[in-house]
């Protein structure tokens, strides 16, 4: 790997992948309805 450019990408690039774990392991799901991934990734864009 190349490695970062600078701090700003890197923590950006490491939020996504964090946030990207956190819908594998349902983490981000509401406690009264289960979605499944795909639902979790498009609900934090509307």
């Amino acid at each position: 790997m190349m490695g970062f450019k600078n701090f700003r990408c890197a923590r950006i690039i490491l939020g996504g992948i964090k946030t990207m774990h956190m819908i594998r392991k349902a983490q981000m799901n509401d406690g009264d309805r289960a979605l499944s991934p795909v639902q979790q990734f498009y609900s934090l864009f509307a």
